[in-house]
């Protein structure tokens, strides 16, 4: 054989496998590699889809959330008119509890704020204060019960710190009250947006 029969022989054998090779790696990818990279793609798309689907609950949980707890502030802060009276309508709150004392016929009725400092601060308090009102009346003991009970039905909230019941100096009088009211009231703007107490 010659050398160019010889090459052209192995040229052939070496194609042949080469060949062959090519064929059964295209063959590997038709049948094994292909599958595998469509799986891979359907398995992305599913991840896809399913965290597209947790955010969107997540976004619609945060939503539903944050829409829950403003309907909780906002109940609390119709709710804040049953302990606290706004700073506007405290000047009206001497009148309620006159027409209360006047409902009962308590006698000799006086009502003020409290000589030292009729609007106090809390200690570490931002929104609200606290008021003290003095109470002076003469009544016989069902009637002073009954006024008692209005106060502490109040709304907003009128808190009898301290109160002295003693026999009246006047014949058929029943008897003379004296209470120290406290009630809260909620800071002007002035003073929320101030920061003073």
């Amino acid at each position: 054989m010659t050398f160019a029969q010889t090459y052209k022989k192995h040229l052939v054998t070496g194609a042949s496998i080469w060949g062959a090779c090519l064929f059964i790696f295209a063959l590997a990818y038709i049948l094994a590699l292909m599958p595998l990279k469509n799986s891979q793609e359907r398995a992305d798309k599913l991840i896809t889809e399913k965290k597209e689907t947790y955010e969107s609950a997540l976004k619609a949980s945060q939503e539903k959330e944050k829409s829950k707890q403003f309907e909780q502030i906002e109940m609390l802060q119709n709710n804040v008119g049953d302990f606290a009276i706004d700073y506007d309508n405290s000047a009206n709150l001497t009148f309620d509890i006159s027409q209360m004392a006047n409902d009962k016929n308590v006698t000799m009725f006086n009502i003020k704020g409290n000589d030292n400092n009729r609007i106090s601060a809390i200690p570490n308090c931002s929104y609200i204060n606290e008021s003290h009102l003095n109470i002076d009346f003469d009544a016989e003991f069902n009637q002073f019960a009954t006024f008692l009970n209005d106060l502490e039905r109040h709304r907003p909230v009128l808190f009898i710190d301290t109160f002295s019941i003693s026999r009246s100096g006047q014949e058929n009088a029943g008897y003379q009250v004296k209470l120290d009211v406290a009630v809260f009231v909620i800071k002007s703007k002035d003073e929320k947006n101030t920061g003073k107490s």
